[in-house]
């Protein structure tokens, strides 16, 4: 790793950690706590608001923005990679949100001109299937987090009323389905949005749960693949 995005990535890591000691910083970078303290001494003498010393820990003060975005060539494509999926979406605003974020992006990287996210030779493909109308509704209440009320059909086209926390839509070569805490199954359900007969985003904010949150069903649910 060239010592320039070592330096990058080390101002990354200790505003994300608070007090950091330089053990961990170079058991993290896999590095040794002599060049951890050479490259703090450097990013200080560089005027960055770093408190601490050797022995106690060094802590990043808050309220310290970095410069002008600066990636690795690797960290261009999978910009590249990423932005190029969201364009190919059939949902018109994240396909205009991402080529937006592709020029802002690319206008404020060191020389433009020599890394272009516009000419990443990777392309995203999949057959289009149109965004259904609730999408844009459903992105807008996971943000917002806003639970939606669903008339589902199962595979047996037994109908029943759900009010589900939303938290995640999956845009599949098939279709589409949305992911959440289910209250009338009391866990996690993925919903196909060609079974749902009525959706209406609800007032009702859910409060951040642990145990119901997308980490919660990446870690314990996704792996089952069911589909209520």
């Amino acid at each position: 790793m060239r010592r320039a995005e070592r330096l990058f990535r080390l101002v990354n890591e200790m505003r994300s950690r608070g007090l950091s000691r330089a053990d961990d910083l170079a058991a993290h970078f896999e590095i040794s706590v002599r060049t951890v303290y050479r490259d703090i001494a450097h990013l200080q003498a560089s005027g960055l608001p770093i408190e601490g010393e050797a022995g106690v820990g060094y802590l990043l003060r808050p309220g310290f923005d970095l410069p002008s975005m600066t990636f690795t060539h690797d960290q261009v494509e999978a910009l590249a990679v990423g932005l190029s999926f969201a364009e190919s979406l059939d949902d018109p605003a994240l396909a205009a949100a991402a080529r937006e974020a592709r020029f802002k992006i690319q206008a404020s990287m060191p020389q433009p001109e020599a890394r272009k996210l516009t000419d990443a030779p990777y392309f995203s493909m999949r057959r289009s299937t149109g965004a259904p109308p609730i999408a844009a509704m459903l992105r807008k209440a996971i943000r917002k987090r806003h639970c939606v009320e669903v008339t589902y059909a199962d595979a047996n086209g037994r109908q029943s009323y759900r009010l589900v926390r939303p938290l995640a839509i999956w845009n599949l070569s098939d279709g589409w389905m949305f992911s959440g805490w289910c209250d009338l199954r009391n866990g996690f359900r993925t919903f196909r949005f060609d079974r749902i007969s009525s959706f209406a985003v609800t007032q009702i904010i859910f409060d951040e749960d642990d145990a119901k949150s997308l980490r919660a069903f990446m870690q314990h649910e996704l792996c089952d693949g069911a589909v209520s």
